[in-house]
């Protein structure tokens, strides 16, 4: 494969990964291309760390898995939470992404299968508030759609949990 054919081919990975998520899906095609161009790609091998607990270097960056393998291992209000990141599209470090500094949430993000990921910085993004205010605006829409549906799903795991575990409604 010639070098052009594997930018194609990682472009085309990139933007089926962003399709994945509700970032962009109220973006034409032309704003997909400006948000791409904000985009870092890193490539990693198994094993390694993306993040480890105290380092600053990704803490306000948005983490979209595009291929691979990530878990996401964090204290929450002093609870353990564990997300693995396996599908393209899965997104992770959302509420560091939101939240800037307000909010310390230190994780370890490891990789677990070699992996692609697009790291969208906070600032990049803010950059296009002057030129493309509505990017931002869909972007930020798009994640806080992503938000409402983890939480929708959570709460029908933790129902159906109840259900099963205090046997309501006969089913089990």
């Amino acid at each position: 494969m010639i070098a052009s054919e594997k930018i194609i081919l990682d472009l085309e990975k990139i933007i089926g990964a962003l399709r994945r998520t509700t970032l962009i899906a109220e973006l034409h095609d032309h704003e997909i291309e400006i948000l791409v161009d904000l985009l870092a790609i890193q490539c990693y091998k198994a094993g390694e760390f993306i993040s480890r607990p105290g380092e600053r270097s990704l803490s306000e960056a948005l983490l979209i898995l595009v291929e691979g393998k990530v878990e996401v291992s964090a204290m929450v209000d002093n609870e353990p939470m564990t997300m693995l990141l396996k599908d393209p599209g899965d997104l992770a470090r959302i509420i560091s992404f939101v939240g800037g500094n307000k909010l310390k949430i230190d994780a370890a993000i490891e990789v677990k299968e070699d992996s692609t990921v697009l790291l969208l910085e906070r600032a990049r993004l803010e950059s296009l508030l002057d030129t493309h205010h509505s990017i931002v605006y869909y972007v930020m829409r798009g994640l806080v759609r992503h938000m409402h549906s983890l939480a929708r799903h959570k709460s029908a795991e933790t129902e159906l949990m109840s259900n099963y575990f205090y046997r309501v409604n006969g089913r089990y």
